[in-house]
Order: structure tokens, then C-alpha cells, then sequence
């Protein structure tokens, strides 16, 4: 079998495409117009995570999460296997020629999965309901704040908010400033289209109960066992659902990545996302490991609200103190790559094929020196005298979060051994995922392993998380000077413009520690070679609805 290893430059040069917004194209995302027929009655066992926090579409933030929604529901448009925008629920869209207006045609007589009609009133009431602040979305500000009557409707007049339905097919979008890439935006799984009438009937529940949890995608929901596993199966009212492969995906929700590999070897899996770290080394000449990159970040979250993370010298000595070429290519044993800045490799900027990682080591040189780590670890120890704990004296003793799947307890007990240097005491603190991101969220942490990996090709995906007010930014940063940058990136329609800002944002978290920093992220996971047609993107979703088993 050949190894799959696909070449950092390539993907990434894939993920930077942009797309256009002339969206009249329908292509087909299916590799085989007929394969729905062929593989009728097969069924796919996965793990690609264990319980997450949440399936509702409005409250997740998390890949495992969003992997599965975006089998269970669809958008307006979608990314297809090259990751371009293509028509969803939307057959056609149109923008108006100062950019403010986006009208989306629904395609005729869609249907929610318990054969209701599904109209452009109910994008209305679900894009109200993202802004809505007794729903707590933690991505509304980020995807709606350019909305007309966003600051209303998160105040709760949730009607102010600029969406309409002029008729049952037609949903229509009215900014308050052009967006460079809102294509993307409504590609993204917090926006798909949920039902009312189960979500009143239902409550916060809604999401647990397969009668209720009526969706519009490839897939319904007919079993769900929390800590065993979700069951998905084929929907038959699905627009495209002729193309939809397996009648069934059991999504295996495992913890620890010693019983998911067990279970793989066992064939009752025919793909698994946690495997043993100690594994790797053994199979990664095998013809069943695959290793991709990712756009995205691994970092340390800091509790900005508690002392003393709320000092900016306290923060940058911890960061200097992690010896980030070790981490990658020792602890993580090769798989991901130092960090030397918070936008890693494969991110797109303003000149067609570069890259903003590109853009910053040009304009302002690497902000973290990865080869000189015994420099850094001495500034490290000279910042934290200066902020009054010389060799760590009366300097508290602290938690670091985390859950222990993949890298996450050995980067931890680095982390402890690392700070250990500064005369720190720090002790891991793990727990269930569905546990780190609830108290991650609700600040109920010192300092936490914390990662993203991009929504969509653009930096403000990612940078924007530290602006005030961001429903992801853990840590409570906060910066007047980061959030103008920010603004001003936002409202910017001249793209070298939009981008340049972007680095200065950057600039103003690198050189206030607003997190640290550590490694740029890559995928790897184990792959059964008789599944074939799925495909992983740059973003960390798998789309399993058009394989076969063969």
C-alpha cells in the first residue's frame, strides 16, 4: 500500500484558493454519479472524536462537533473536495454591485428531514437565532457583526437584525459593509438553516433525541448514546440524496485513543482520527496512516481575568519559556511544526499565491527565534524577576487544562516540566473534552491548551478570536489598539489593505502575549484502504457521504 503523505505546499496552495462569487454553478461533489445505488445498505463506523459538547449548529465551536453537522445539515453553499464554494440548499446567489446586498435562491421544494417544507423563513429565524444573546452563540459576533442590526439584535431585538424572506425561495443578506470573503461565512456550519417548531417544542434538548433533532443534510439522526456512540442515516427528503453513499454512519464517541485503535484493528472501525501517540512511529511507512496539514494553530490560552496572567511580562516569559522546535518535532514526534508566529503556513494574503506567514517573516521577521531556545528561556526568567517573581519566589502555584487525547498530556507534561525551569509550579488538570471546553468558555481556568483551525481561507478567522467580546476568545483579552486594527480589517474592501491590518493585529498579540503560540497543526489518523471517495480538507472536516467501502 502507498503512504500517504501529501506535500505541505500543495494542500496548502489548495486551502489559499479563493473563491469566486459568481455562484450559478451546481457541480457535483459526488465522485460517482451512481455510486448512492451501489453502495445501498453498506454502513461506516468512525471515531473522529469522543462526546462532544454540543451538535446544535448555533452553539459549537468544536472540528469533532462541526464534523458532524455538516453531515446532518447543509447551507446555503458549501466546499466542495477542492475546497471551493458550490451551491447547497442556495442553487444560485448574487451580490449587489456596492457589495451590501446578498440574495440567495433556494432551490424548489426543499424539505427538513421529517418531510416538512424547509423556505427562506426558516435561514431567517435560524441567523436570528445565532445573533440572538439568549442563545449565547459563541460564533455570533464573529459572523453576523457586519449584519445590518446586529448590535440590536444581540442586544435581544433579534428582528433588527437584516435578514428577509421576501418569498418562500429567497433569502436576502444586508451588510453594513462589503465583505471580502461573506461567501464563506455562509458556507459555514454555524449558519445552516435549524427547525423551529422542534427547537420551541424541544428545548436545549433538542440535539439528544433523534425524533427531534430534524435536520436538512445528508444524514438524520436515529440513535444517540452519549459516551457510545450516534447513529446517522441516509435522508431520504435530502435534495441530493441520489448521491449520498452509506445508509448508515455510526459516529464512535471514544475518549482514549488506545480503545479506538483497538477497535480499528479489530475492523469494527473503518476509520479512527485519535491514535496512540506511541503508535506512530510504527505506522507511518504502513499504507493506512495519513498525515495532512492543517491551517491552524496549537496554543496556550491564559486566563487574562486572574492574576497573575493579567501581566503582560508574566505571559511572555511563559510563552519564551517553550521550546517550540522541541515540542514539534519531539513531543509531537515530527507530526506538526514549530510555531513562529500565530498565523501559520497555507493562509492566504493579498497577492495571488503568497501566503501571510510569508508576508510577516518579510515585513517583521519571525517573532519567536525556534533555534536559540536557551536565549529565550533566559529573557524568559529575566521578564518574570521583572514583573516581581524572581525564580518564580510568591508566584502562585496554577492549573493547566487540557484532555488527554493525541499530544495533549505529553505537551502538558512538558509544559509543567518547562515553567518547572521558572521556579513555577504547575499542575495538569485533565478532563473529557465536553468538560474543557465548557470550562474554557465559561473561564473556569488558569491556563488551558487551546487550538483552532480555520473556518474559512481568510486571517481574521483566526486573529479575531482575542477581539473583546469574541464568543471564542477564552481568555478574555482584551486591547483597544488589537481591536481597531481588527475593525478596520473588517470594513476594508481594498484586499492589501484588509491584510495589512491583519498583520498589525498580529503584531499587537504576538507583542502583548495575548496567548502563546506553539505549533502549526497537521491531521493524522488511521484509514481503513477498502474506504474510498471521502476526503479530509484543509479545515479538519471529513466528508464521508460520498465514499464507499469497496
Amino acid at each position: 500500500m502507498k503512504k500517504r503523505l501529501t506535500a505541505l505546499v500543495s494542500v496548502f496552495a489548495l486551502a489559499g484558493l479563493l473563491a469566486s462569487c459568481g455562484g450559478n454553478k451546481d457541480r457535483n461533489t459526488s465522485s460517482s454519479a451512481n455510486k448512492g445505488e451501489e453502495n445501498k445498505g453498506s454502513v461506516l463506523h468512525v471515531q473522529v472524536g469522543p462526546s462532544p459538547e454540543t451538535i446544535d449548529p448555533a452553539l459549537n465551536s468544536a472540528v469533532d462537533g462541526s464534523n458532524m453537522i455538516i453531515h446532518a445539515f447543509e447551507g446555503l453553499l458549501k466546499f466542495d473536495r477542492d475546497n471551493s464554494i458550490i451551491a447547497g440548499l442556495a442553487e444560485k446567489w448574487e451580490q449587489s454591485s456596492d457589495g451590501l446586498t446578498w440574495t440567495f435562491h433556494l432551490r424548489p421544494n426543499l424539505k427538513w428531514s421529517d418531510g416538512s417544507p424547509l423556505t427562506a423563513e426558516d435561514f431567517v429565524y435560524s441567523w436570528k437565532r445565532v445573533a440572538d444573546p439568549n442563545t449565547a452563540a459563541p460564533y455570533g459576533y464573529d459572523l453576523l457583526n457586519l449584519v445590518v442590526g446586529f448590535e440590536e439584535a444581540s442586544a435581544g431585538d433579534i428582528d433588527k437584525l437584516g435578514v428577509e424572506a421576501p418569498d418562500a425561495n429567497t433569502f436576502i443578506v444586508h451588510l453594513t459593509s462589503p465583505c471580502i470573503f461573506f461567501d464563506k461565512i455562509a458556507a459555514f456550519a454555524v449558519l445552516v438553516p435549524v427547525q423551529k417548531a422542534t427547537i420551541e417544542a424541544n428545548g436545549d434538548g433538542w440535539t439528544t433525541k433523534p425524533a427531534s433533532y430534524v435536520t436538512c443534510g445528508p444524514y438524520y439522526m436515529t440513535e444517540f448514546t452519549d459516551g457510545s456512540q450516534i447513529v446517522f442515516t441516509k435522508n431520504p427528503n435530502y435534495w441530493d440524496a441520489s448521491h449520498i453513499t452509506f445508509d448508515e454512519i455510526v459516529w464512535h464517541l471514544i475518549e482514549d485513543a488506545n480503545t479506538s485503535y483497538n477497535a480499528y484493528n479489530q475492523n469494527t472501525l473503518q476509520m479512527i482520527k485519535d491514535v496512540p501517540t506511541e503508535e506512530i512511529p510504527s505506522l507511518r511507512d504502513g499504507g493506512e496512516f495519513y498525515l495532512e496539514p492543517l491551517m491552524g494553530t496549537y496554543y496556550v490560552t491564559f486566563n487574562t481575568q486572574k492574576a497573575p496572567f493579567n501581566n503582560q511580562k508574566v505571559r511572555e516569559a511563559l510563552s519564551l519559556a517553550i521550546d517550540r522546535k522541541y515540542v514539534a518535532e519531539t513531543v509531537m514526534q515530527g507530526t506538526y511544526t514549530p510555531a513562529k508566529n500565530f498565523v501559520g503556513p497555507g493562509v492566504s494574503d493579498a497577492t495571488p499565491g503568497s501566503s501571510f506567514e510569508q508576508v510577516t517573516k518579510q515585513k517583521y521577521g519571525d517573532h519567536f527565534d525556534i533555534d536559540n531556545y536557551a536565549a529565550n528561556l533566559e529573557k524568559a526568567k529575566k521578564l518574570l524577576a521583572e514583573a516581581g517573581y524572581p525564580d518564580g519566589k510568591g508566584f502562585p502555584a496554577f492549573e493547566y487544562l487540557t484532555n488527554d487525547s493525541a499530544y495533549h498530556k505529553a505537551v502538558a507534561e512538558y509544559l509543567q516540566a518547562a515553567w518547572g525551569e521558572l521556579g513555577l509550579t504547575m499542575n495538569v488538570n485533565i478532563q473529557e473534552w465536553k468538560t474543557v471546553t465548557a470550562d474554557r468558555r465559561s473561564g473556569n481556568f488558569d491556563v488551558a491548551r487551546n487550538g483552532w483551525v480555520y473556518d474559512w481561507d481568510d486571517p481574521s478567522n483566526m486573529i479575531n478570536l482575542l477581539e473583546t467580546g469574541n464568543g471564542n476568545n477564552d481568555g478574555k483579552y482584551s486591547s483597544k489598539e488589537f481591536d481597531k486594527f481588527v475593525d478596520l480589517a473588517r470594513n476594508e474592501t481594498d484586499v492589501a489593505k484588509h491584510y495589512d491590518y491583519l498583520h498589525q493585529a498580529e503584531q499587537v498579540l504576538l507583542n502583548d502575549a495575548a496567548m502563546a503560540p506553539v505549533a502549526c497543526y497537521t491531521e493524522f489518523w488511521l484509514q481503513k484502504p477498502n474506504l474510498k471517495g471521502t476526503w479530509h480538507s484543509p479545515y479538519g472536516y471529513w466528508y464521508f457521504m460520498y465514499g464507499s467501502l469497496e
